[in-house]
């Protein structure tokens, strides 16, 4: 494969599905912005999407005549579990009030040689994140993977160690690409006079920003923050604002009479 070039088909789709020791990649059209402060840091119009080994979300990795590369200062490799396919070049992020260590680097090869990636999850270097004029968060919305806010008129009942917390006709079911189907119930058809209000707060790429958090106020050994609503769901998912979701690992929920098994996923977590 040749050196990338400039415009949007000029770094080659390369896909490699199974081979979890690959790094694969391809071209978005979309416009990627990411800024600091006042500062804008990436602006793109012709970012690459990365998958890296074992990593199950994408980064970006841009050219770098769209990158602020004045305020980058090569660094040595940073001594953390993340190794980012085999990386060898990183840049610390130099802010007029604060450097960010090991921020940003290229990946090795001709492929992607002359584009440059960001931390994200887990270790912000840059505080906002737009695709075209929309704020993101957490990581890149994956292409392959998709989010449905469904309307429903099934049963759906929700229990914590026999207590029924939930019940309503008029569930949302939200579908998202390798999660199981979370279930968002009318706030009315909630009792959240069994749940204390915390300070819980997360960010969901597909979704916005869950700003409501609730844990069971009783003696059931449950995880807390254990169900949610976002106040202002992105515009894909409209249609959820102002539910309440519950983490169905640590609840049991009856749909049209019938148990669901509990789900076993990354937010299987122990009680509290």
């Amino acid at each position: 494969m040749t050196a990338p070039k400039s415009g949007p088909e000029a770094v080659p789709v390369v896909r490699r599905q199974g081979e979890s020791d690959s790094v694969f990649w391809e071209p978005s059209e979309r416009w990627v912005r990411a800024t600091a402060g006042e500062i804008t840091v990436v602006d793109s119009r012709r970012p690459v999407l990365v998958w890296e080994p074992g990593r199950p979300v994408p980064l970006y990795a841009f050219p770098t005549a769209d990158v602020r590369t004045d305020l980058l200062r090569r660094t040595e490799r940073p001594a953390s579990r993340r190794r980012h396919a085999g990386a060898t070049v990183f840049y610390d992020l130099v802010l007029p009030e604060r450097t960010v260590g090991a921020a940003a680097w290229t990946y090795p090869g001709e492929d992607l040689a002359d584009h440059i990636s960001f931390e994200w999850f887990g270790r912000e270097a840059l505080d906002h994140w737009y695709e075209e004029d929309e704020e993101i968060f957490v990581h890149p919305r994956d292409p392959h993977k998709r989010v449905d806010a469904l309307p429903s008129s099934r049963h759906v009942q929700v229990e914590i160690e026999g207590t029924v917390v939930a019940d309503t006709h008029t569930p949302v079911l939200l579908f998202e690409t390798g999660l199981p189907v979370r279930f968002y119930l009318p706030r009315e058809d909630v009792r959240l006079d069994l749940f204390t209000p915390t300070d819980g707060r997360t960010r969901c790429p597909y979704k916005g920003v869950a700003s409501e958090y609730w844990s069971w106020a009783g003696d059931a050994d449950v995880r807390p923050d254990i169900a949610w609503s976002y106040p202002d769901p992105l515009p894909s998912v409209a249609i959820i604002k102002d539910r309440v979701a519950f983490y169905d690992e640590s609840v049991d929920v009856v749909v049209d009479g019938v148990r669901r098994e509990r789900p076993v996923t990354y937010f299987s977590r122990p009680s509290r």
